[in-house]
């Protein structure tokens, strides 16, 4: 499996790693920074930069996959298109640092952390979540209307309140004992541990979230900055959409 070093410090943004392997799906290392597509959450971009000072950049971020389709612990580094001739030099054992497009990165923290406090305004369950550097949205299973002001009033409150945000972890029997911990009908958090990573936004009686999430975020609301509700859809009869932005 590929050390994922930004499940411990998100805000690492290069680190050290060797070449495990590369092929026509992407690049292997032992370790990175870089966040491969996952809950939502887009995959990161950014380059390798190899011993001789020479640079690959990176498009995409993915879970590698088995003979079944099925994700697994390894994490692809996509390379962006015409870069075969550098591709074709690099061979497993190749020491080289890997660095995230940290600009990009930020946003998606930023947003991915938004989200969470838009879970606690709208306690409803999520059935479908995108984060991207330009917007973020989640789709609420509900029928009951929602105000965009009042969502965007909600959010401003809960960044200027600055609170913290700690990365833990329980166990799959405490998860099991505590389903209501998951909030996304879509996406379940990932098992195999016999622990599970969480994120809890605020301490003790203020605690305004706590739920399983394999992300990355910032370590205090008030880094989010300013975001608005940009707009409210109904989906379907049984489904609320709201969009993040960013404020002009």
């Amino acid at each position: 499996m590929t050390d994922d070093l930004f499940r411990s410090d998100a805000y690492l943004r290069d680190c050290e790693a060797l070449v495990v392997a590369v092929d026509e799906s992407g690049i292997r290392l032992d370790r990175t920074v870089f966040y491969p597509t996952g809950g939502g959450q887009a995959g990161d971009s950014g380059h390798l930069r190899l011993a001789d000072g020479l640079e690959i950049a990176i498009a995409d971020t993915r879970k590698a996959k088995d003979a079944e389709g099925r994700p697994t612990d390894q994490i692809l580094h996509v390379p962006a298109p015409g870069q075969e001739a550098l591709l074709a030099a690099l061979r497993p054992g190749d020491r080289l640092t890997a660095s995230i497009a940290w600009e990009r990165r930020h946003k998606l923290m930023r947003f991915h952390t938004a989200t969470h406090l838009l879970c606690h305004l709208v306690p409803q369950p999520v059935n479908g979540c995108s984060i991207t550097p330009e917007y973020a949205r989640l789709d609420f299973h509900m029928t009951e209307p929602l105000d965009k002001e009042a969502l965007t009033a909600g959010l401003a409150r809960l960044v200027a309140e600055a609170h913290p945000l700690v990365v833990g972890a329980i166990s799959d029997a405490e998860l099991d004992a505590n389903p209501a911990l998951v909030k996304s009908m879509s996406v379940q958090p990932p098992r195999g541990t016999g622990t599970v990573r969480t994120i809890r936004i605020g301490e003790g009686a203020g605690t305004i979230d706590f739920q399983p999430c394999g992300g990355t975020h910032v370590a205090n609301t008030r880094e989010i900055g300013a975001v608005v509700v940009s707009k409210i859809e109904k989906k379907s009869a049984n489904s609320r959409r709201v969009v993040l932005g960013w404020a002009e």
